[in-house]
Order: structure tokens, then C-alpha cells, then sequence
């Protein structure tokens, strides 16, 4: 059984003007990129004294709905672990290349054994999966 499935695109548009619409898209939909200052790798990793190489470009995307992710571990703080949500965008071959983790309903059961929360976690998938192709 696959547990997870790795949501694979890509766009000519450029890597900062994706992420630009991308928040724009998010924002009409009630959600907001959670880590807005610290999404670039290379500028996280050089606070930390790493160098990277030249052209290094990963973004990782924090997407977060806050009224829906606040009453739904208020619900049951166990959620926690399956809830944060990331969009990584990097450049390869010339395209913005977009990756995101889905986890599938029979895994998020297993682990929590609640129905109502996997209905919710998939709504969120395919919202943000949603967004992402209205902006590419």
C-alpha cells in the first residue's frame, strides 16, 4: 500500500513569480504561507554559516489555513504531526519545478484513526493542489 504520494508540476514561470502568485492564490483562499522570511533555503542555511551552491534556489512553503488548523487541534493535539503542509519549489532544466507530500487516507487513519480528520486533511490537499495549478 502507498502511504504518501510526492504531487509533481511544473511551469515556465519563473521561481519568484510563482511563489508571488502562489501567495496571492493562497490568500483568496484562506490561507497564508506560514514562513514568508524564512522559505529560502539558501538564505536559511547562510544564517547558519553554510554556504550553498550558486544557484540554489529551494524554496520550502509553509502553507497554513490558521482557522481551520487552530480548531482542529484544539480538537485533538495529536494532529499536529500530520498538519504542516510544505510546497517545495526549486529550478531545474530551465522550469520552476513544484513538489508537494500527500499523505493518503489509509495512512492518516492508521495513525489517528479518525475519519473526519482524514476528510479534512484531503480537503486541504486538494485545495492547495488547486491552487497551485491555478498559478502555474
Amino acid at each position: 500500500m502507498q502511504w504518501a504520494e510526492l504531487y509533481r508540476k511544473d511551469t515556465a514561470k519563473p521561481l519568484a513569480q510563482f511563489v508571488k502568485d502562489l501567495k496571492s492564490a493562497c490568500k483568496e483562499c484562506g490561507f497564508v504561507i506560514h514562513n514568508e522570511n524564512g522559505m529560502e533555503m539558501a538564505h536559511t542555511f547562510g544564517a547558519h554559516g553554510v554556504e550553498v551552491a550558486h544557484g540554489f534556489d529551494l524554496h520550502m512553503i509553509q502553507i497554513c489555513k490558521p482557522e481551520k488548523a487552530a480548531m482542529s487541534l484544539q480538537t485533538n493535539p495529536e494532529r499536529a504531526a500530520l498538519m504542516p503542509k510544505f510546497i517545495m519549489t526549486f529550478t531545474s532544466d530551465g522550469k520552476t519545478q513544484v513538489r508537494f507530500l500527500v499523505y493518503n487516507r489509509p495512512m492518516i487513519e492508521a495513525l489517528l484513526g479518525e475519519t473526519a480528520f482524514a476528510d479534512s486533511l484531503i480537503e486541504s490537499y486538494d485545495a492547495i493542489k488547486n491552487m497551485i495549478e491555478g498559478v502555474l
